[in-house]
């Protein structure tokens, strides 16, 4: 009896720091991904308030044109 009982306490520990170790390393990429999602869009707003960027904007037939063109 205690045999099963020991058996079932390693099981359960070793799955328990499986899924912790898993939750860790998930949380850390994800921050991880946060941060280059933040930093692309900062360098994507500095770009675009630079004076020769040219927004364009969809037109009727599905081409892209600058506005007043």
């Amino acid at each position: 009896m205690t045999g099963i009982l020991i058996k079932i306490t390693i099981f359960v520990l070793v799955v328990g720091a499986i899924f912790f170790g898993v939750r860790r390393i998930w949380r850390d990429w994800k921050g991880e991904f946060r941060k280059v999602d933040e930093a692309r869009h900062q360098r994507d707003l500095k770009e675009r308030a630079r004076p020769d960027v040219v927004t364009l904007k969809r037109d009727k037939d599905g081409k892209f044109r600058p506005p007043g063109a």
